[in-house]
């Protein structure tokens, strides 16, 4: 009598961040318990800054299959850090308070979806790959920027109680305060540079997909023909002096499908390198993927296309 045996199940590391907005014991049990059904399950709980990085790289010498995040953009970014260019696909379970990297893949933005969708994997792998950016070598998969952005993600995620309470509201609310107290009065500060081209401004947002973040469900967007996998990346230079200008640009934002057209945005778009020089040595914030990155009086932006591997079907168009 013949014999038969199953095939070997994958081996799947979760990394698990306890703080993030939307996880609980009680979810990292019920994700877990799920996944466990289809795949050879580790999870491994992070404990502080980089420590997600550290396990994603353990986990390439251990042999794993895949990794998956329960955890925000942040804790994604630094597992994305340590795989990039192994082959070892990332899959993100939505844990944050906006979860836009998994948004910009297509995938599910709730949990109990994204789980599931996961299990699909397991008897439908599919992979492909997107490109990194990196700004002054920290890496980042979907966005990051220079100034008043950057200054309002500092502020939120120092106040975490608040930021899992408001989600987009508070990130609004500090946004309105710090343009007011800190870039209201100040002129051009900065100067973003890419070949030949020099534009001066107060911030500067740079996007390595279609969309910068969300707006709870709404994409805000404004770059124009990027996306994760096209090889290039593109910036917008704002110009927010004006209060009236930069109420009216902020309310484009939230209302308009796609990227604006104002003239508080001037657009860079089809590069692979982008620098920019802070005013008299100045220093400003930095920020990546909505994690605070320093200060700094210059920002070196690259592109590595198609660095990291992502366990999510090819968005067609």
């Amino acid at each position: 009598m013949a014999s038969s045996s199953a095939a070997p199940r994958r081996r799947l590391l979760v990394i698990v961040n306890p703080y993030a907005t939307s996880v609980d014991r009680r979810l990292r049990e019920l994700v877990i318990a799920a996944l466990q059904s289809r795949y050879e399950v580790r999870a491994a709980d992070t404990n502080a800054p980089g420590h997600a990085r550290e396990l994603a790289a353990e986990a390439i010498g251990s042999g794993v299959d895949a990794v998956a995040t329960l955890g925000g953009d942040g804790t994604l970014n630094e597992a994305a850090e340590a795989l990039v260019g192994t082959g070892v696909p990332l899959y993100p379970l939505p844990g944050g308070s906006q979860n836009v990297f998994a948004k910009l893949l297509g995938l599910p933005a709730e949990i109990v979806d994204s789980t599931a969708r996961l299990l699909e994997f397991a008897d439908n792998w599919e992979t492909h790959q997107v490109d990194l950016g990196r700004a002054n070598g920290r890496a980042f998969t979907f966005a990051a920027g220079v100034g008043l952005d950057a200054s309002v993600v500092e502020q939120v995620d120092a106040n975490p109680s608040m930021k899992a309470r408001m989600r987009q509201w508070y990130y609004a609310q500090r946004g309105v305060t710090t343009y007011i107290r800190d870039y209201l009065l100040r002129r051009d500060q900065l100067s973003a540079r890419s070949g030949s081209e020099a534009i001066r401004g107060d911030t500067v947002l740079v996007q390595n997909g279609p969309d910068f973040t969300y707006a709870g469900d709404k994409p805000i967007s404004l770059c124009s023909g990027v996306t994760l996998d096209c090889g290039t990346m593109s910036a917008a230079v704002l110009h927010l002096r004006s209060p009236l200008r930069a109420a009216l640009t902020a309310v484009r934002l939230l209302t308009t499908s796609g990227a604006p057209t104002t003239r508080a945005i001037t657009t860079m778009s089809g590069m692979t390198g982008l620098e920019v020089i802070a005013d008299g040595g100045q220093q400003l914030p930095l920020q990546v993927d909505g994690d605070f990155a320093g200060l700094h009086s210059e920002v070196r932006f690259t592109l590595e296309p198609a660095a990291l591997t992502v366990l999510a079907p090819k968005r067609q168009g």
